[in-house]
């Protein structure tokens, strides 16, 4: 589990072909690597990876392809800045909201402000009914609250230290991101959804084949 909120930055060094998927390198400081040892959960652009080896300088992940065709992280430019926060530890601080590192999907930014103001962003339809004013949502692994949405967009506001500290500074209309929407609302939409197939159910026990 994550918590949304970027704890280092990164350097993507080389995306490399592998069978059934590809592999990066990924140039981070000290303190991102003392984390990143082999076996470590660090999430990469909001996107939860498995370090397979780490050096002095670097620390390398496999992606499947899954997770090529689900994320940015097959088409993202080498020598891009990475956003990276290792997994939560028993007692770490909860100060975002709480994060899975599984990507629903891919939105794009819409417009951004000069100066401070709402930052606009596409999310594809299916997140629609996830997404709530006052809710949270990951975007490229940063813990942001919706401030309006719509079936196909929504608006956050993010502070300057906000864009200071992530390579939310260089990013410009068109560019995509990886998306994941609060978990809890996940689990209501679902509840939602299946609740018309537990009434049919209901109704099937009860009655049988006699009733619509």
């Amino acid at each position: 589990m994550f918590t949304g909120l970027i704890r280092h930055l990164g350097t993507l060094e080389s995306r490399s072909p592998r069978s059934g998927g590809a592999r990066l390198r990924i140039a981070a400081p000290k303190a991102a690597l003392d984390r990143a040892g082999l076996g470590a959960s660090i999430a990469v652009n909001g996107a939860c990876l498995t370090s397979v080896l780490c050096d002095d300088r670097a620390w390398e992940t496999e992606l499947s392809e899954e997770t090529l065709a689900k994320t940015t992280l097959g088409r993202v430019t080498i020598g891009s800045t990475l956003h990276l926060e290792p997994s939560l530890q028993v007692g770490d601080p909860l100060d975002g909201h709480l994060v899975s590192g599984h990507v629903d999907g891919l939105g794009a930014l819409l417009e951004r402000p000069q100066g401070e103001g709402l930052w606009r962003f596409s999310m594809p339809s299916f997140l629609a009914p996830m997404t709530a004013p006052k809710g949270s949502i990951a975007v490229d692994g940063i813990s942001l609250t919706v401030v309006d949405c719509g079936r196909d967009w929504f608006s956050v506001a993010i502070i300057p230290e906000t864009v200071k500290r992530t390579a939310l500074a260089t990013m410009k209309p068109g560019d995509v991101v990886n998306l994941e929407a609060d978990p809890i609302g996940r689990y209501v939409a679902r509840a939602l959804e299946m609740r018309d197939v537990d009434e049919k159910l209901n109704r099937f026990a009860k009655r049988g084949f006699d009733e619509p």
